[in-house]
């Protein structure tokens, strides 16, 4: 499958990122992928940026080397209620929105608590993907995650990074074919991204795209084929 868009990338804004917003850009053009997201790290997360940055990406050109931009943020869920750490003022004005648990941020509860978590940020009206919901340190009911996603049209992350060796996520693999056995039983559709923290990784998914083969996952249910497609889901008009 021909991917045309990564949605999920960080640049060194983030702290523990390793290439700008117009090296990131320019590995995108280079491989061909015709919409960029830069979803920095949310404020609570050690190291990233703060309010005035996220506030101040009205500044930041939509188009480099050919390439569309969204710019976001990558949330964090801070409790098993579904707290965010970021207002909804701001995240008004992001074009785009992921959240994720991460561990700097919230401590692995139960599986019902890391499963309320989730379904309850569906809820948030800003929010777009669910991030990397694979790491086996947060268990989760993922028949109930797939059926709140498409109740809800947020879309579930398969998340390359999860997979590369050098991630501390455990059990990415497992955890995935799970979830897309339900998303192929429910019809409720993904988006693969990257989670490049370098250029060098952005538009990488070859992790995940061996699972996809393996499982003959329905390309129809994959956002990345298509940036209109990906729109309906992932923008200020998203579709409800």
């Amino acid at each position: 499958m021909k991917y045309v868009l990564d949605a999920h990338t960080h640049t060194i804004a983030s702290g523990h990122a390793y290439s700008t917003i117009r090296e990131m850009a320019k590995a995108a053009s280079e491989k061909g992928l015709e919409l960029l997201g830069i979803t920095e790290h949310s404020m609570k997360m050690p190291g990233t940026c703060q309010l005035f940055y996220f506030e101040n990406l009205k500044m930041v050109d939509r188009e480099m080397y050919g390439v569309e931009l969204y710019m976001g943020t990558e949330l964090n869920i801070m409790d098993y209620e579904g707290h965010v750490d970021m207002g909804e003022k701001t995240l008004a004005k992001m074009d785009i929105v992921i959240a994720s648990m991460h561990v700097p941020c919230i401590k692995p509860g139960t599986r019902e608590e890391n499963t309320n978590a989730y379904l309850e940020v569906m809820k948030n009206p800003y929010l777009h993907i669910i991030g990397h919901p694979d790491d086996a340190r947060y268990e989760v009911d993922y028949l109930a995650l797939v059926q709140s996603a498409k109740e809800h049209r947020v879309l579930l992350e398969v998340n390359n990074n999860s997979l590369d060796p050098r991630c501390g996520r455990q059990g990415g693999e497992e955890n995935i074919r799970i979830m897309l056995k339900y998303c192929r039983e429910y019809q409720a559709p993904v988006i693969v991204n990257s989670d490049a923290h370098t250029d060098t990784l952005v538009g990488c998914h070859d992790y995940v795209q061996r699972i996809l083969d393996e499982m003959g996952f329905p390309e129809e249910l994959i956002v990345n084929r298509n940036v209109d497609e990906f729109k309906k889901y992932v923008n200020k008009d998203k579709i409800l």
